[in-house]
């Protein structure tokens, strides 16, 4: 009789590939052969896998095989399902291509599924299995109870099991005898799941003792003790209550969508909003990372980001504490941010942020978007409780949700789906999912449908509820930029500055002069265009951050668009006169300057009482205070000192910018398996692997030559690289001869699938895995002949 495996072996190689495609964790590793590939396909892993890939209706054609009384005419499924042949036979197709069912006719379930859906369209075992775990004397008593007279003779449990059967095959006078509440308690439980949870289930009740609605149902046989507490519902009665239907509805076609067709803007209205909101969250994201490179929040000594410092995150961007988590998980998953060290560590931007910052908008939006779709962290949890009660922190493991990515990608997949001009609801959304992967469905995943739809508007992937063109060609591993890059606007490096000491930002800047002007001054307010406002404490900070009033100067002529006003230059220049007329030092502290009367006028004033004083020289005064206290009290009495080394140097006193490097062991981007659909040399070089270890299992030829001690190959070593180029180009296994690191020579078998970077990377038949073989190390190849 042919096999499931034997099966799966006679296929051709295109239903191979389409098999491994549909499911490619069967080929992480690749397995030694088609037996081996069998086995691995009816493990519970991987069939809970393929079920969750299937929508609502090719489910219910699985369920309904499951079900079905054997032999099963072509008429069957149709009925059961009331849909017509064509729509079955699309989904018998689909389940064919899974390898769920199998043989001719496809008719066969395969291994693995029936454990997998243990209550198929929501029903019970029949009653012969379901009563199987009944004794001969409580079988005997229960036939006796329906029947009104003890079974004659020794009848042993199989046949009473038959006439039980028999006997449930029409159970609508034992449903009527049992009662009203009894029949009520049956429907709750006729629909699914068919299983109920009762006190004492296996107690022995007979039909005259039965006091309660239960035991009057266990009385009859109209349902079964699984165990002490569980109760099931046999097949037969639940299908005599539903009338012979095995489902309610099942539509063959996903639900159409919905949502709002009004008030949502021209299609191009809709890019350029969320153009608009692309923008903005980039400009958010390189201001959070600008402010947490130089004054870094810690990292909690249980992972994550304090509430405090989110709650300073969105109030330094000016966004809710939501979209402040998104900027900083998505800055997270873009490899844009990471803690440093294990202890006591800092959220830092990292290296890779200082090479984001040299692309284009465009180009740095296209990093966060993918972060955002790979990652499996899902930062709408910030703020939330988890099921202890405790606070779920933004960054911390307690964020991961390993379905986010595939829900995000569904998400945005429904989307794209919607006709122009439709902007889908929540609902909706929800309601197509559920058709499509009803397996997966759950309050997590609605909640996630949810944050999808927010953080998608908010990363400008939709605008007006609508996904737009780029972020569909993201969606769908395109290149989005080309189409996002024309409803950018263009970085200007030109500046209006004002008699009023502000300077008018037209649009954005680019990243120097950003940095430049933020230092050099304060931000009065965004939008179209950034008003900045000079002040003397912003000219200060760029003094104290090293440079010059003639660099501050020359830098915002070369920027500004008219020449410079002189309340500006009159501003700088005063800034600059009194900066660095007073230097302060660590004794604890001194203060020095070269006009003994500036010093006389500071131990005059009252405010300098509490900085503990006293004169060493006519040009010195020393305190007790640390030099960043005397520092921060010197200024609030209107002085501007500086900090001065003790060779006497200025100290530049803004922070230096700050960085960390991801641990070795850690991922910048963490991204679980989604059954994204493998490489397609990679499939191909599967199933020519698959096939090959089928061949040596059958002959073993090969491996008897390795075990007579034949020695290894040789060959020159350009030749060895043209041999197995050409064996990949030609698809054929190759013998070859290798050294490992300690100088010992073998043979291996291998099917070669790729020469590239100074390695050979095929399938080793010898160690039934996938291998990389340095080149260098490999002394000789030799062509294997056909079997």
């Amino acid at each position: 009789m042919e096999t499931f495996a034997d099966w799966l072996r006679a296929r051709d190689d295109g239903a191979l590939r389409d098999l491994l495609s549909a499911r490619p964790e069967l080929v992480t590793p690749v397995p030694a052969d088609l037996t081996a590939l069998a086995a691995r396909a009816a493990t519970p892993a991987a069939v809970s896998r393929a079920l969750d890939r299937l929508d609502r209706f090719t489910l219910a054609v699985l369920e309904a095989l499951l079900v079905l009384p054997r032999p099963l005419p072509p008429e069957a499924l149709p009925e059961a399902l009331d849909a017509s042949p064509e729509e079955v036979a699309e989904a018998v197709e689909l389940l064919g291509r899974y390898a769920l069912i199998w043989g001719n006719g496809s008719s066969n379930v395969a291994p693995g599924v029936r454990q997998g859906l243990p209550h198929p369209a929501g029903l019970g075992p029949p009653a012969q299995e379901a009563f199987a775990g009944y004794t001969t004397e409580r079988l005997t008593a229960l036939i006796t109870d329906l029947e009104g007279a003890e079974p004659r003779g020794f009848p042993d449990a199989a046949r009473l099991l038959d006439r039980l059967a028999a006997a449930l095959a029409d159970p609508e006078p034992l449903i009527e005898d049992a009662g009203p509440e009894a029949r009520t308690a049956l429907e709750q439980l006729a629909w699914g799941p068919p299983v109920g949870r009762v006190a004492d289930a296996r107690r022995p009740v007979r039909v005259d003792t039965a006091a309660t609605p239960v035991e009057r149902l266990l009385a009859r046989g109209l349902l079964a003790a699984e165990d002490d507490r569980t109760v099931s519902l046999p097949r037969e009665v639940a299908l005599h209550l539903r009338h012979g239907r095995l489902f309610r509805d099942v539509p063959a076609r996903p639900p159409a969508l919905t949502g709002r067709t009004e008030g949502i803007g021209t299609p191009d209205l809709a890019v350029r909003t969320a153009a608009g909101e692309a923008f903005t969250a980039v400009r958010l994201t390189e201001e959070l990372l600008e402010r947490w490179g130089t004054d870094p929040p810690p990292v909690l000594r249980s992972g994550g980001l304090a509430v405090r410092e989110l709650r300073g995150a969105a109030t330094l961007l000016d966004v809710e504490e939501w979209q402040a988590a998104l900027f900083a998980e998505v800055a997270y998953a873009a490899g844009l941010l990471t803690r440093s060290g294990d202890l006591d560590g800092e959220w830092l931007p990292t290296p890779a942020y200082d090479l984001w910052l040299m692309r284009d908008t465009a180009g740095r939006w296209t990093e966060l978007a993918r972060g955002w779709l790979k990652t499996d962290r899902a930062p709408g949890l910030a703020g939330e409780r988890d099921d202890r009660d405790r606070l779920i922190n933004a960054l911390s493991e307690a964020v991961v949700r390993t379905g986010a990515p595939a829900t995000r990608a569904a998400v945005l997949s429904v989307l794209a789906d919607a006709e122009p001009g439709l902007a889908v609801d929540a609902e909706a959304v929800r309601t197509r999912l559920a058709w499509r992967h009803p397996r997966r469905a759950g309050p997590l995943r609605d909640r996630l449908v949810d944050w999808t739809l927010r953080e998608a508007a908010a990363l400008g992937m939709t605008g007006f509820g609508q996904l737009v063109p780029y972020a569909r060609d993201l969606a769908e591993g395109g290149d989005p930029e080309p189409g996002l890059e024309k409803y950018l606007p263009e970085p200007v490096d030109r500046i209006l500055i004002q008699a009023d000491l502000t300077a008018v930002a037209p649009g954005p800047l680019v990243t120097e002069l950003a940095r430049e002007l933020a230092l050099a001054a304060e931000v009065e307010s965004t939008g179209g265009a950034t008003v900045y406002r000079f002040t003397p404490a912003s000219v200060r900070r760029a003094l104290d951050a090293g440079r010059t009033a003639s660099e501050v100067t020359e830098l915002l002529a070369r920027h500004s668009a008219t020449p410079l006003p002189q309340p500006l230059t009159y501003l700088i220049e005063d800034v600059a006169r009194r900066h660095g007329h007073l230097r302060v030092g660590a004794l604890s502290s001194y203060v020095r300057t070269d006009s003994p009367a500036t010093l006389d006028e500071i131990l005059a004033d009252r405010r300098s009482g509490a900085l503990r004083l006293h004169r060493l020289a006519p040009t010195v005064l020393a305190s007790g205070l640390d030099r960043a206290e005397l520092l921060e009290a010197l200024r609030q009495m209107g002085l501007a000192p500086v900090a001065e080394s003790p060779g006497g140097g200025i100290i530049v006193t803004r922070p230096d910018v700050l960085r960390a490097d991801p641990p070795p062991t850690a991922e910048i981007m963490r991204v679980r398996p989604g059954g994204e659909p493998a490489d397609d040399s990679m499939i191909a070089a599967a199933v020519r692997a698959l096939r090959a270890g089928d061949e040596a299992a059958r002959h073993g030829a090969e491996q008897a030559r390795l075990r007579t001690g034949e020695p290894p190959p040789r060959s020159p070593a350009a030749a060895t690289v043209d041999r197995l180029r050409e064996a990949v180009t030609r698809g054929v296994r190759v013998w070859i001869g290798y050294l490992d690191q300690q100088g010992r020579s073998s043979s291996r078998i291998v099917e070669p699938v790729r020469v590239e970077g100074g390695f050979l990377t095929g399938y080793d038949a010898t160690r039934a895995a996938v291998q990389r073989f340095a080149l260098h190390r490999i002394t000789g190849v030799a062509e294997l002949e056909n079997e």
